[in-house]
């Protein structure tokens, strides 16, 4: 299958070809574009970071998942950040045209979560409650052990967004999948917000944007686990998902490529570990686990379409020296 994962993880040549890092003099700035939970999940922290170390500022430009890929695939920023990997032509199996000419590089590891308003008495859903949910099977807080109250569920608008994708890549394996939702909203921020107001609310999000709220708003636990640093790195919370820095494939300025031998080096690291962001490296055995969840959902879509699935997964495109370190951390 042409272009399946365009992931790249090269860390020897980064650190060997961009070692030295501009100098507090320079004044160039880098841009940045991507999802809230990407910039949430460690982005701010990082770029901070770099801009101490190196005098190089991060200028934000937000826009979501798809607009972190598509905007440095057409030049118009630096650097991506998104929470879902490329979407591809379902008969043809390329990437779409929009998202051609990029790189992925995973840099951490997420958690999709799901949010309530702080006062609803459920602690804990379960994966088979949240597609019964989302089908609308299950209408009313009582049916999982809350309150005689009507379930209103929030979720993104369109089915290519970074929560959306994915939620339906990792709870349905069907990226077509249908949601029956009281309320469509365009961001997760908003999802988010409306959390603290709504007692009958329920919505899913990236734990990083989650953990801004939790003090306002419930994040429940997931078949029992709650999702802990330790329970995403181990692969016991089962929602979780891998974070990219997206990079064009024929990236000329070196001050991209030294951005990103930071962010995969022990400084950016740690810049991680501090946020609570798992990084890739550290959780790197749930990759082969989360790409067998992708495959599902590609099969699952040609299947719908009439098309062969047989053809459907190869194995990914890292870089040889990680495909061994995934195989012999299994």
């Amino acid at each position: 299958m042409k272009n399946f994962l365009k992931v790249t993880a090269i860390y020897a040549a980064f650190f060997l070809s961009f070692g030295n890092y501009a100098s507090a003099a320079t004044e160039q700035k880098l841009t940045w574009a991507g999802c809230g939970i990407s910039k949430n999940a460690f982005m701010a922290e990082m770029a901070a970071a770099y801009k101490k170390k190196t005098g190089i500022e991060i200028d934000f430009k937000g826009g979501g998942a798809t607009k972190g890929i598509r905007q440095v695939s057409s030049h118009e920023v630096d650097i991506g950040g998104t929470c879902r990997h490329l979407i591809e032509d379902t008969e043809t199996l390329t990437t779409v045209p929009e998202e051609r000419r990029v790189q992925l590089t995973p840099v951490g590891w997420d958690a999709l979560v799901v949010i309530v308003h702080k006062g609803n008495p459920v602690e804990n859903v379960t994966i088979e409650q949240i597609r019964d949910i989302y089908t609308g099977k299950l209408t009313n807080w009582k049916q999982i052990g809350g309150r005689d109250a009507p379930i209103e569920l929030y979720v993104r608008k369109g089915k290519i967004s970074g929560v959306g994708r994915t939620l339906r890549e990792l709870v349905f394996n069907n990226y077509d999948q249908e949601f029956v939702a009281k309320y469509v909203v365009e961001e997760s921020s908003n999802l988010e917000k409306d959390m603290v107001s709504n007692p009958n609310g329920m919505g899913i999000t990236g734990i990083s944007s989650a953990r801004k709220i939790q003090d306002i708003a419930k994040i429940l636990k997931l078949d029992g686990k709650e999702p802990t640093y330790d329970n995403i790195k181990s692969g016991a919370y089962l929602l979780y998902r891998p974070l990219y820095m997206v990079t064009h494939m024929q990236e000329k300025n070196p001050e991209v490529r030294k951005f990103l031998a930071f962010v995969m080096g022990s400084e950016g690291k740690e810049v991680m570990r501090k946020a609570g962001t798992v990084p890739y490296e550290d959780g790197i055995q749930l990759w082969l686990k989360y790409l067998d969840q992708q495959n599902k959902a590609i099969a699952k879509q040609r299947q719908q379409a009439g098309l062969p699935v047989s053809k459907t997964i190869p194995k990914s495109k890292l870089s040889n020296k990680v495909q061994k370190d995934q195989i012999s951390a299994r």
